[in-house]
């Protein structure tokens, strides 16, 4: 026995990422890899069974990525009016915050958890600004937002 073709279960640092099929030394496999639950032996049925599940996983990935797609283009068509406190130039009394944006949202049927909402500094203008909403890390909304003076 030369090498012993094993999956890996989870990632493992200098040979390789969760679900790579690796080719080890006997003895790295049998008393570190197989007895920690890092990797199971690739056996036919396990390397099948391995292509099946990855088949699911991009199936699922690309309906997932879809739907964040739709969502992405009807955040993009909403516009958020906001009234707030403005003073001299345009300087608003206190700012305009990624937990309001959240809430406003939600209040038109949109919900965001406030975390995606990457406002990198609370809004202190009036005046429209573009908010960018990450849904996915490849998957970025832009959302405008107009401060308006508070009559």
């Amino acid at each position: 026995m030369d090498h012993v073709k094993v999956i890996l279960r989870q990632d493992v640092a200098s040979l390789g990422e969760a679900g790579e099929v690796v080719s080890v030394k006997p003895g790295y496999a049998f008393n570190f890899l197989l007895p920690g639950g890092k990797a199971i032996l690739a056996s036919e049925g396990k390397l099948k069974e391995l292509e099946h599940h990855r088949r699911v996983v991009a199936e699922q990935v690309a309906r997932e990525r879809k739907t964040l797609e739709a969502e992405r283009d009807r955040l993009s068509q909403v516009v958020l009016e906001i009234a707030a406190q403005v003073g001299e130039e345009g300087k608003l009394f206190g700012s305009v915050t990624a937990i309001q944006i959240a809430e406003l949202l939600a209040q038109r049927g949109h919900v965001v958890d406030r975390r995606k909402i990457a406002l990198e500094d609370p809004i202190k203008e009036a005046g429209e600004h573009e908010v960018p909403i990450r849904l996915h890390r490849e998957i970025v909304a832009k959302l405008k937002v107009k401060v308006v003076a508070a009559e």
